[in-house]
């Protein structure tokens, strides 16, 4: 509307919320949501898994581990999205069957949320998270030392910090926020309440990239907000000399990209098994 601010690539603060609403794009995910939450209690009930492991102090600091049945398989480390203020790990649990049906160990990763959490807070975690499962992969899981780090959306932006964490063999970032100043702008930082060093200082397009492979993974039919992060993030990856691929997966939107990793023939899941073969 005429007299309104421009906040960020010619949007008001009201257009750059519609274009970080995933919720407003899809108007199925509530249902999609349900028919998941099913899916994750079934997995629970039919998978071997260690529940509730804790890998750091605080309440929240806790991670399920699904085994495929074999030892010394590799291991995923997921982590949940929810723009960093909402979700748990349990209604996620349900991307592990994908890998788990290729013989890759899952771990589901849960996080303190904001605002009981800084964005600083919460991105030490989920490295931490990592630093936690490295050495224990082998003596605790009976896995084997290789750690594959992916998550979806806010944890997309988690997995491209958690790729600093040394040891970490890859990640797959999925539909996620690499440059996190038009969260700052947005309605996304009420609870928050991110600075923009902050928001500078958590925005993997402004550090120096780890070195593991980053797969850089986003649905087609996604808001052009997120896909334009990622295509973006994915070209700093090249600049900086990483090893990157660009996945954009055709008709998919932000929540049914998870489909990818949670089918053994899924794009995701398929990329996956290359990253460890």
């Amino acid at each position: 509307m005429a007299g309104e601010a421009i906040v960020y690539r010619n949007m008001t603060r009201a257009e750059l919320d519609r274009a970080y609403d995933n919720r407003g794009a899809v108007p199925n995910h509530a249902q999609l949501r349900d028919v998941r939450v099913a899916a994750s209690a079934a997995l629970y009930a039919s998978a071997q898994v260690d529940r509730d492991v804790h890998y750091g102090p605080g309440e929240r600091h806790r991670l399920d581990f699904f085994h495929c049945g074999k030892p010394a398989r590799p291991t995923l480390m997921y982590i949940h999205g929810g723009y960093w203020q909402w979700n748990d790990k349990e209604p996620n649990a349900f991307v592990a069957a994908g890998p788990l049906a290729c013989d890759i160990n899952v771990a589901v990763v849960e996080y303190t949320l904001t605002p009981h959490a800084s964005i600083d807070q919460i991105s030490n975690e989920m490295m931490g998270a990592a630093r936690w499962l490295l050495p224990r992969l082998e003596s605790q899981f009976g896995a084997s030392r290789t750690l594959v780090v992916s998550g979806h959306s806010a944890g997309g932006h988690l997995t491209a910090m958690s790729l600093e964490v040394p040891g970490v063999h890859a990640g797959i970032a999925i539909s996620g926020l690499y440059d996190l100043e038009p969260i700052r702008l947005g309605v996304l930082n009420d609870p928050m309440r991110m600075s923009s060093a902050d928001a500078l200082r958590n925005s993997p397009m402004h550090r120096v990239p780890g070195q593991a492979p980053c797969i850089v993974a986003v649905g087609g039919a996604e808001l052009p907000e997120l896909v334009r992060q990622s295509v973006e993030y994915c070209a700093y990856l090249k600049r900086a000399g990483r090893t990157t691929q660009e996945l954009v997966v055709p008709g998919d939107d932000h929540f049914t990209i998870l489909d990818q990793l949670a089918k053994p023939d899924g794009a995701l899941c398929r990329a996956l098994v290359k990253l460890v073969s």
